[in-house]
């Protein structure tokens, strides 16, 4: 029996109301009703001419754009206002019916590269949002959580050209210059000479790609050109409360007292801040010296001690502060010969009495029988670092990095594409990893005001 072919329900004209369509624990309606991006207006109006040119798109519209864009990963603009034009979602919150298309992707590109290049309006945003935590009572200053994490740059490891290039001396440098000049004066011995014109030198790698990336070289770390997020999150929420891009060939430690001191005196946590918590990377001298000199308790992962062509473990001897001595196994006390231009004091011991020693072996293997020990003029600062570490709160301080920086690179990289960058330049990597800080704060205070809200 012949049947007539039913009609196709897609070409019915329908009287739909797009606020129906949305669920009301969808993610964008939880951040479109606790969170006002009004904000925005004002940062970017210096940007914008009343009286010139057409009429521009709604900057909050331009954006929204965009933090959908990194709140569902989507990597490519293209790709982006494609799926704004087929997502009932994305068009309620951009407030578009039906029928409107979405802003062409073009409109974000030029806005990126020409509007907004060499401006602040991306850290402005992601500072408002932060201060949008902080009222929330989302961020408390209490303890902050530092680390970093690779982010590949858009470039080929095999394209590359060797450059010799100036290293810029650490900002403790004069610092550090001093207090060494002044330990050698009670010494007896004659200040360093230093000449200012002399810098040191070192080959490295450089992308013909993107120069301002950096070849990175770490173990367990693939090799290859990338850029470093250094990242700071609050313990409180995981509120991400600082982003800064160097190149992937700086160490860890080189930006982090800058950073910290940015945040301080930013989102005012003079008062409230008590602790730090950061990796083995980070343990050095001079971090140890400026936090708690700055009345903070750090905690900092603890390295293996290296071994050496010495022999016998540094840790074996005893260190005598008030004689300033160290004292080996066998009650040889080794005193301070000299203090050297990188901060390090050197304590020797006596040939003639090592010669005579049972532990000379397996002690030392330099020709003259002395044993040479360094310690830092800051030594003191990195034993207290240690035991803060070994203490029953700074265990505790230690593991929430799992809980928190460790969670907030996982989810930035494989929730919101920060695993690598398609752009490149230092800027637009920042840009970038700004940008996904912002999607991950926002999401975090909208669903958190929506449960107490509920």
């Amino acid at each position: 029996m012949f049947r007539s072919t039913p009609k196709d329900p897609q070409l019915d004209y329908e009287l739909v109301c797009i606020d129906l369509m949305v669920p009301q624990n969808h993610l964008l309606r939880q951040i479109a009703d606790h969170i006002d991006f009004s904000f925005i207006i004002d940062i970017v109006r210096p940007f914008y001419s009343d009286n010139h040119g057409r009429p521009s798109i709604d900057p909050i519209l331009l954006f929204k754009m965009m933090f959908i864009g990194y709140l569902y990963g989507i990597r490519s603009e293209r790709q982006l206002e494609q799926e704004i034009n087929l997502n009932i979602g994305y068009r309620w919150f951009l407030g578009l019916g039906l029928t409107q298309k979405a802003p062409d992707h073009t409109t974000i590109s030029w806005n990126r590269r020409t509007r907004f290049k060499d401006t602040t309006v991306f850290q402005d945003i992601f500072d408002e949002i932060v201060r949008l935590a902080i009222a929330h009572r989302m961020v408390a200053g209490r303890v902050l959580i530092t680390d970093s994490t690779h982010i590949k740059a858009n470039a080929n490891k095999n394209k590359y050209v060797m450059q010799t290039v100036e290293q810029t001396p650490h900002e403790y440098t004069l610092e550090l210059d001093k207090a060494v000049d002044e330990d050698r004066k009670q010494l007896g011995k004659k200040q360093l000479e230093r000449k200012e014109e002399e810098t040191e030198t070192k080959p490295i790698k450089v992308s013909t790609t993107d120069p301002e990336s950096g070849y990175m070289m770490r173990k367990g770390k693939p090799d290859g050109f990338f850029y470093l997020d250094h990242r700071t999150v609050d313990h409180k929420f995981n509120i991400i409360t600082d982003v800064h891009v160097t190149k992937g060939n700086v160490n860890d430690s080189v930006v982090y007292i800058e950073r910290l001191q940015h945040q301080i005196e930013k989102f005012g946590f003079e008062a409230s801040l008590e602790a730090v918590t950061v990796d083995s990377g980070y343990m050095t001298p001079y971090i140890c010296k400026e936090t708690l000199e700055m009345e903070i308790y750090p905690v900092i992962g603890g390295r293996r001690a290296s071994s050496t062509s010495e022999g016998m473990s540094k840790e074996r001897f005893l260190f005598h502060a008030e004689k300033n001595v160290y004292i080996c196994p066998k009650g040889q006390e080794l005193s301070q010969s000299t203090t050297n231009r990188q901060g390090y004091r050197e304590y020797t011991s006596d040939p003639k009495q090592c010669i005579e020693c049972p532990l000379l072996f397996s002690c030392t293997t330099a020709k003259n029988h002395t044993r040479k020990i360094q310690r830092h003029l800051w030594e003191d600062y990195k034993e207290q670092v240690t035991k803060n570490r070994e203490s029953v709160s700074g265990k505790k301080l230690y593991r929430l990095r799992c809980q928190t920086i460790e969670r907030s690179f996982a989810d930035a990289k494989e929730l919101h594409g920060l695993r690598y960058s398609q752009l490149r330049g230092r800027a637009n990597v920042q840009e970038k990893a700004l940008m996904t800080a912002v999607a991950q704060n926002i999401k975090k205070i909208a669903r958190q005001l929506a449960k107490h809200a509920s």
